[in-house]
């Protein structure tokens, strides 16, 4: 009876709207740091200098911290004034409690799938880069295996000519959950990072020969947002 009482709709609901607020508060209570502005500037960018959109892509493990990326990106970008951001997440149950939490961030979900029905999912997805929106993948999301992407995100930057800009976050004080993800809740009253490293090209004749270098931008993201939060003050005097 809890398990079924738990999974109701109107519970997932106040549940998310809980979460929401919560993570809004630790946004709010955070120092946050940007690592690697020079490259999500020039990611925004073709090789002409023309304004462009990108695909972020992170681990589904991380996603808790993610929105307040975008929040900094359209304070520092002139160019996402009146853009939107959306993020792809299964129809599932979990997928729909996900944009629930993260929509007060000025997030839209895309209910699709680049695995299970990946045409409809990836059609979507492209007419909104041609709108020059941008899309946000987690590549080993909703259900792993951890930290293996899944071809969608190599496929999707294939056919829309775009490079997959690798991203991830870290904050001082955390929880990491027994989930399959081993997914980072952040606390309140931290100082946290954000990171963007340098977009990966793919290859139009063959985009899965790109998924190792994603898998290890995607990685290497992580790694630097951990190292900067095990040691935050070393980290800021090295950036200085």
């Amino acid at each position: 009876m809890f398990r079924r009482l738990i999974r109701s709709a109107p519970v997932q609901a106040l549940f998310a709207r809980a979460l929401g607020l919560y993570l809004a508060c630790v946004y709010r209570t955070t120092r946050w740091t940007l690592v690697g502005e020079e490259a999500m500037r020039a990611a925004f960018r073709d090789a002409e200098g023309a304004p462009r959109t990108v695909i972020a892509a992170f681990w589904h493990e991380r996603l808790p911290m993610m929105p307040m990326l975008w929040q900094r990106a359209r304070g520092l970008l002139p160019e996402l004034a009146g853009r939107r951001a959306h993020v792809l997440v299964s129809r599932h149950r979990d997928g729909r409690f996900i944009g629930e939490v993260v929509r007060r961030f000025e997030l839209e979900m895309v209910h699709a799938s680049t695995r299970r029905g990946g045409a409809t999912g990836m059609r979507t997805l492209l007419r909104l880069l041609a709108q020059r929106e941008m899309v946000v993948i987690t590549p080993d999301g909703p259900r792993g295996p951890r930290r293996v992407a899944a071809p969608g995100v190599a496929q999707l930057a294939a056919v829309s000519g775009l490079p997959v800009l690798p991203c991830a976050a870290r904050t001082t004080r955390v929880r990491v959950l027994p989930s399959w993800d081993r997914m980072v809740l952040p606390l309140p009253f931290a100082r946290g990072v954000l990171v963007v490293r340098p977009a990966v090209p793919v290859d139009r004749a063959d985009p899965l020969a790109a998924l190792p270098a994603i898998e290890a931008a995607l990685s290497a993201a992580c790694a630097e947002a951990d190292a900067w939060a095990a040691a935050p003050g070393a980290a800021r005097a090295a950036l200085a």
